[in-house]
């Protein structure tokens, strides 16, 4: 994951007020290596999914920009691969399942401009960074370390919100369409995400473990309330 808005990780709880959470996840929790795999999968999504959108680029600018944010995906990869080798996992097999899912997603979000795609990369990644982050504090030290290390902020966030505000600022329907196209996107991750956890127990007793999701739809409900900061950080809202 890059590009990963700078409060994705202040929006999410860490643990009771005024200090940090307790690890609450065993270490060799199955859960930790479906985790790994999903993420797993999800970098290598992204990396094909932001080499294609670059050439929508505008100019050499956005271009290189999307460039980069696809080399920080195999990047992260590569943090996710070692960590489940150290656990005697393959990498590809393991994250093979959950291919459909997260392929589904990209076919039904595919952008049609330079600023849809913007948007989704933006969007799209504070959403799945929402996702992971709210359990990164109720796992083991060395697992909460790949998974924050791999939603990294890298600063390609702010070059999205600078180009997607601009747009908006000069255009009402430019501002009109993206925030319908960010709902879009919003409503297909949920579905997307429900599916998974509907055939992957491990990952659902992994977010139930926190304490901090007592129910599964608490997880969406912060999931829309943060979306919602985010179209106002676009200028969508």
């Amino acid at each position: 994951m890059t590009s990963t808005p700078p409060d994705a990780a202040a929006s999410v709880p860490a643990g009771e007020a005024g200090g940090p959470a307790t690890p609450h996840v065993a270490l060799d929790h199955p859960g930790i290596v479906e985790l790994f795999a999903l993420l797993a999968y999800g970098e290598v999504a992204a990396f094909y999914r932001l080499t294609e959108e670059a050439r929508m680029a505008p100019n050499l600018n956005g271009r290189i920009n999307m460039a980069s944010m696809a080399a920080a995906e195999m990047n992260h990869y590569e943090v996710l691969r070692d960590a489940l080798d150290q656990r005697g996992v393959d990498v590809v097999p393991a994250m093979t399942k959950y291919a459909s899912a997260l392929e589904n997603y990209h076919r039904l979000t595919t952008p049609s401009t330079w600023l849809e795609a913007l948007v989704k990369t933006y969007v799209g990644d504070a959403m799945a960074a929402d996702f992971y982050l709210q359990i990164a504090d109720v796992m083991p030290d060395e697992v909460a370390e790949v998974v924050r290390s791999v939603l990294s902020e890298t600063g390609h966030s702010q070059f999205v919100v600078a180009e997607v505000r601009a747009a908006v600022t000069a255009s009402d329907r430019q501002r009109h369409r993206l925030a319908l196209w960010s709902r879009r996107l919003l409503g297909e991750a949920i579905t997307q995400a429900q599916f998974v956890m509907a055939d992957h127990d491990e990952l659902v007793d992994l977010v139930m473990s926190g304490g901090g999701l007592s129910q599964m739809t608490d997880f969406f409900d912060r999931l829309q309330n943060t979306h919602n900061r985010r179209m106002q950080e676009l200028g969508l809202a």
